[in-house]
């Protein structure tokens, strides 16, 4: 059940910085190095492809799908949840309460504006059962997976190469 998602180079660019930092955080040095770059926010719509990216995690359990969505802060109202074939996405927005006309941010990590995720579903999984809640910051999504469709386990023995059984009782 492998989900394609588009290759974005600035992901991988991204993915090298957290890399990075944490490699400077194991040897003392702050973390937040990037931060501190005069142009950053700059970059900020190219790093991510001009949306955020919500953490979103699916698995199965107990004989359903589960698909786990964080969106902290974010107004359900404001969450657009639709299936296309067997494409789920979850779209929306997380909009920026001002009160002030500016501010003088130490740091600014979180994220506003729209957002976009979608994944693939597994095969036999039907949008009218998909049932939707949230809570805590967390959208969940469950349905129920058809019986065929439920991974199974199967146990693989692994043997030994013969000339190794050969040399042990030699020895």
């Amino acid at each position: 059940m492998g989900l394609l998602e588009k290759w974005r180079p600035a992901r991988e660019l991204d993915r090298f910085r957290n890399e990075f930092d944490e490699l400077l955080e194991r040897f003392g040095f702050d973390r937040d190095w990037f931060g501190r770059f005069p142009g950053r926010d700059l970059f900020a719509d190219w790093q991510t492809g001009g949306t955020m990216r919500p953490a979103i995690e699916s698995r199965v359990e107990d004989g359903k799908l589960i698909v786990r969505t964080d969106l902290p802060g974010i107004d359900p109202k404001n969450v657009d949840i639709k299936v296309v074939g067997d494409m789920l996405t979850i779209k929306g927005s997380r909009e920026e309460k001002s009160e002030t006309k500016k501010a003088d941010y130490l740091r600014r990590e979180i994220r506003y504006g729209s957002f976009e995720r979608s994944i693939s579903l597994p095969e036999g999984i039907k949008a009218d059962d998909l049932k939707a809640t949230y809570h805590d910051g967390v959208l969940e999504l469950t349905a129920p997976m058809p019986k065929e469709a439920i991974p199974k386990e199967v146990k693989i023995q692994v043997e030994a190469p013969k000339g190794n059984a050969e040399k042990k009782s030699a020895a």
